[in-house]
């Protein structure tokens, strides 16, 4: 596997307006997208610093995967992305090294990246997405 930067750090956040305001009036950073990505029922927001992104992410369904994890451990970081050449060569990679998998497939993601995200408890607890633009 490849991995070429680390595409984004996921944030999970209760009310994306007022942690949009956290991120520019007091880090200074600008947020360049709002999406919302229905069948993950979830709702983005976008900042770049350098090549890496932050990806604050608000829950639009209370069963969505982010209102469980809101649920469950509150706010904070809920996964770490990286970049990869092959997305579904490396899904492969690490399966055969024994890592389990969430998506066993690439899915669509926001900003029409492809992602496949590997289970924490095979990743020492830390969600991890891979992403590819291919």
């Amino acid at each position: 596997m490849e991995l070429t930067h680390i595409e984004h750090i996921g944030i999970a956040v209760n009310n994306l307006e007022e942690s949009i305001k956290y991120y520019e009036n007091i880090l200074g950073l600008k947020c360049y997208a709002v999406e919302e990505v229905k069948d993950q029922k979830v709702k983005t927001a976008f900042f770049k610093i350098g090549q890496t992104k932050i990806e604050l992410l608000e829950s639009t369904e209370p069963d969505g995967p982010i209102g469980k994890f809101l649920e469950k451990k509150g706010e904070g970081v809920h996964h770490l992305a990286f970049s990869v050449k092959n997305l579904p060569e490396s899904l492969k990679e690490v399966e055969e090294k024994g890592i389990r998998l969430i998506d066993a497939v690439p899915r669509k993601g926001a900003e029409g990246l492809n992602i496949a995200f590997l289970h924490p408890k095979s990743t020492n607890g830390v969600l991890t997405e891979l992403c590819s633009e291919e």
